[in-house]
């Protein structure tokens, strides 16, 4: 029982460490704060059910993995965007208009190019471990984010016309 409470009392020390920055991956991802805490809690609870077996350097990357996993099926099952009736928390000091063009922007981004600009920009992980987190090639990450940022960049500057007139 010792040995239980042992490991009970890490993931415990983890959680309260890393709760909050996976919520902002999962924010970054989805955009909407309710989804987030979906995702995390099930990532939560999937790493809970395998914290003994997981190794200590590889916990970061393995809750980050679920997280973006539970994303992508998310997204594939729902298939269509939801409106809500407030708009999301934003940080301090930031331009709340500029802060709303690059969610959109993102928002208008397919899942996995998403997922790829998200970790690869947001969370600052380097190509090869966006790669291992979703599956695919450093190529594809590279092309994915380039097409993403391209997209992006059209959208903001789109809505930057529009608010001029």
């Amino acid at each position: 029982m010792v040995v239980r409470a042992d490991w009970e009392a890490q993931f415990v020390e983890y959680f309260a460490a890393r709760a909050q920055p996976l919520r902002r991956l999962a924010y970054s991802l989805c955009g909407d704060w309710h989804t987030a805490e979906d995702l995390v809690q099930l990532a939560f609870v999937r790493l809970y059910r395998r914290w003994p077996s997981i190794r200590g350097e590889t916990v970061d990357a393995y809750a980050r993995q679920v997280v973006v996993n539970a994303f992508l099926s998310h997204r594939r099952a729902r298939r269509r965007e939801s409106l809500m009736a407030d708009l999301p928390e934003r940080a301090v000091g930031s331009d709340p208009a500029d802060g709303l063009a690059v969610r959109r922007a993102l928002a208008e981004l397919a899942p996995r190019q998403r997922a790829a600009v998200v970790l690869r920009y947001l969370e600052d992980l380097p190509v090869a471990e966006v790669a291992a987190l979703l599956g695919i090639s450093e190529g594809t990450v590279k092309s994915q984010t380039s097409r993403a940022i391209q997209s992006m960049r059209g959208a903001l500057q789109g809505a930057a016309l529009a608010n001029e007139e």
